[in-house]
């Protein structure tokens, strides 16, 4: 069977939550859980240190504001990940081009990026920060179900993954308001920093 399905499917989580994906594909291949898994992604460093940075990005996640540095500075790295994951499937399997793979797992984790930024920018929007931690542990799960579904049934949970992803644009689209107003927001912010940090004019005589 092509990895395609495992590509598009790792894809879409990494553009989540990278660290994770690396982590747990790993973990399986240094398990004996699937024989699908590159041993590049096995390696004992590669997994101390994905667990290291989803350990970071579990409790950077879910703190409002934070969240959304986080995912600004995860822009490239989340696609990139994407990337690298499905090139190192399709090399291992040899069913699918390296470069072919690297370009859809790159490219779907770049939307689900996306549709995961735009998400917590327009929670973000709420003053109470509940929303973020129900919203980050619900994506931990998320991703980590799906990722294990699709050890054992790739072309169900690709079909799951893109179902989800097309729903996650969507629903962006709507949020699209809320997130025009977390930027005024911010950029009123600074503003006010800004104007606070300036030194008073001395008084006229």
């Amino acid at each position: 069977m092509s990895v395609l399905p495992l590509v598009f499917t790792s894809g879409w989580a990494s553009g989540i939550n990278a660290y994770a994906v690396v982590l747990l594909l790993g973990l399986f291949g240094a398990t004996g859980v699937s024989d699908d898994v590159p041993e590049a992604l096995q390696r004992p460093e590669v997994l101390v240190v994905a667990g290291v940075l989803f350990l970071c990005e579990a409790v950077a996640d879910k703190i409002p504001y934070v969240d959304s540095v986080w995912d600004s500075a995860h822009t490239v790295v989340r696609p990139v990940a994407g990337a690298w994951v499905g090139a190192l499937l399709a090399g291992h399997s040899g069913s699918l081009n390296d470069v072919v793979a690297g370009l859809i797992g790159g490219s779907t984790a770049l939307a689900s990026h996306t549709v995961k930024a735009g998400t917590r920018m327009a929670v973000n929007t709420s003053p109470e920060p509940f929303s973020n931690i129900v919203i980050s542990i619900a994506e931990d799960l998320g991703v980590g179900g799906i990722v294990t579904f699709a050890m054992f049934h790739p072309l169900a949970a690709a079909s799951l993954a893109g179902v989800l992803l097309l729903t996650g644009l969507v629903v962006l689209v709507f949020l699209v308001s809320r997130i025009r107003r977390f930027l005024r927001r911010r950029a009123q912010r600074r503003e006010e920093r800004r104007l606070a940090t300036q030194p008073e004019p001395p008084p006229v005589p």
